[in-house]
């Protein structure tokens, strides 16, 4: 019987982990793979993929649907334990097979409430805050140790700093443009604890008791230019989504313009109503004809009006190519 030590080893490269982790987000029918990487150490193994979703979908619960699958057909086939895997939406896709009417109601659990905004932790602002705070009681503390425990002088600075506020009175303009500085930090501060944050993003309701989700302004705005995209006549679209505000601005090609600017007001406003959102914005639309749009049922003058009898004919005139008369 040969030992275990001379039966050889099995190496599964990252590369295979990475096609495989593919190939399962595949198979759970959540999106598009755009990206993906794999880290193998030993027997273990950690996935990391990019999926583009559908939209309208439950977010949170596909999101988990493909962890848990990828996870379990990858230690499945590959025999290594994998740990962590990633999952990182990039974008969402309308999709047919998955949408749902834009006018039906989603169901919400009892007592539960879908904030305006959603409130930013403030981690730049605060970081700050810590960084200032532990410099300035690191060197304070420090000086204080110096003095008391190893018989130092005190530090220049904190003696400086001391002598000048003592010669330095409340009426200074050095002391009144500090107190300034200060109290506009602490305007600041209020306002960063009482102000949501966040402006680019917009809360969406949902009937999870204790989730709370939000989607960018920019998602929102390519959902709806796509709608209006789609709308017969409309050559392009740009789209501007603001805080309470969304604008449209579509070009026409051919049609009716009335009949347009109601069909994409109608589009942009299914869209609206299908993200879902906690509070919907107002909406805006402006329909431009480009150059070459004509009103429909407009007869074309191509050639010009028979003379009447009697009157001389009109002298020849150059031809135009490629336009209209």
């Amino acid at each position: 019987m040969t030992a275990a030590a001379e039966r050889g080893t099995t190496t599964v490269s990252q590369r295979a982990v990475r096609r495989i982790a593919e190939r399962a987000a595949t198979e759970a029918r959540a999106g598009r793979v755009v990206g993906s990487a794999a880290s193998v150490r030993g027997t273990s193994a950690e996935v990391s993929l990019r999926l583009t979703l559908p939209y309208p979908a439950p977010l949170a619960d596909t999101v988990r649907h493909v962890q848990s699958h990828v996870t379990e057909r990858t230690r499945r086939l590959t025999g290594l334990d994998v740990p962590l895997t990633r999952i990182g939406v990039t974008s969402l896709t309308p999709s047919a097979t998955s949408a749902v009417p834009a006018r039906e109601a989603l169901p919400v659990a009892a007592g539960l409430r879908t904030p305006r905004r959603w409130w930013s932790t403030r981690g730049v602002p605060v970081a700050l805050m810590a960084w200032a705070a532990a410099v300035g009681c690191g060197a304070l503390a420090f000086d204080l140790f110096r003095v008391h425990l190893a018989d130092r002088p005190a530090g220049a600075w904190r003696t400086g700093a001391v002598h000048w506020l003592s010669d330095h009175g409340p009426g200074d303009p050095a002391v009144v443009a500090g107190g300034a500085l200060i109290a506009l930090a602490g305007v600041w501060m209020i306002l960063l604890a009482l102000a949501p944050g966040r402006r680019q993003q917009w809360t969406v309701g949902t009937p999870a008791a204790g989730v709370t989700v939000a989607v960018d302004r920019s998602a929102t705005a390519n959902l709806v230019r796509d709608a209006v995209a789609a709308v017969d006549g409309v050559a392009s679209a740009r789209v501007r989504a603001r805080r309470r505000r969304v604008t449209v601005r579509a070009a026409l090609a051919f049609g009716d313009r009335e009949a347009a600017r109601a069909a994409v007001t109608a589009a942009a406003r299914d869209a609206l109503t299908a993200s879902r959102l906690r509070r919907t914005p107002r909406l805006h639309v402006t329909v431009v004809p480009e150059p070459l749009w004509r009103p429909p049922h407009t007869p074309r003058h191509d050639a010009a009006p028979a003379p009447r009898q009697g009157a001389a004919a009109p002298a020849p005139s150059a031809s135009r190519s490629g336009g209209a008369w």
